[in-house]
């Protein structure tokens, strides 16, 4: 007879910017069942509840490099260069990061202005 195995407590992961809260299933940069993966950063995942396929996950955010808050991969709240930085922090310090970057959240933020609701038109 097998030994019951322990149900663990559920982990959730909360952004602390827009509260996206939801369960994950992993934390660190090798999700299991995803061999031949790495993930460039520490990250919160969860199966993808979407697909039978144990080999597929969603990335549901990780912990910004400057202040440690955790953030979401929406880009409302956080981007990813070389580092993951959520947005307050990405502003504070703009011009630090290639114009590149300066350049799109610029256009974030005209979008976002000219969008009657405030948020950007996600429509096609």
């Amino acid at each position: 007879m097998d030994a019951p195995k322990e149900i663990q407590p559920a982990r959730e992961f909360t952004c602390q910017l827009c509260d996206l809260t939801a369960p994950y299933t992993y934390y660190g940069q090798k999700p299991p069942n995803a061999y031949s993966i790495v993930i460039l950063e520490e990250s919160y995942v969860m199966k993808d509840p979407f697909t039978p396929d144990k080999s597929r996950f969603l990335i549901l955010g990780s912990h910004c490099s400057l202040c440690g808050r955790s953030v979401c991969v929406d880009a409302e709240c956080s981007l990813f260069y070389s580092k993951r930085f959520c947005l307050p922090c990405v502003k504070k310090n703009l011009k630090a990061f290639p114009l590149e970057i300066q350049e799109d959240i610029a256009k974030r933020k005209s979008q976002k202005k000219s969008s009657p609701s405030g948020k950007m038109d996600t429509k096609i």
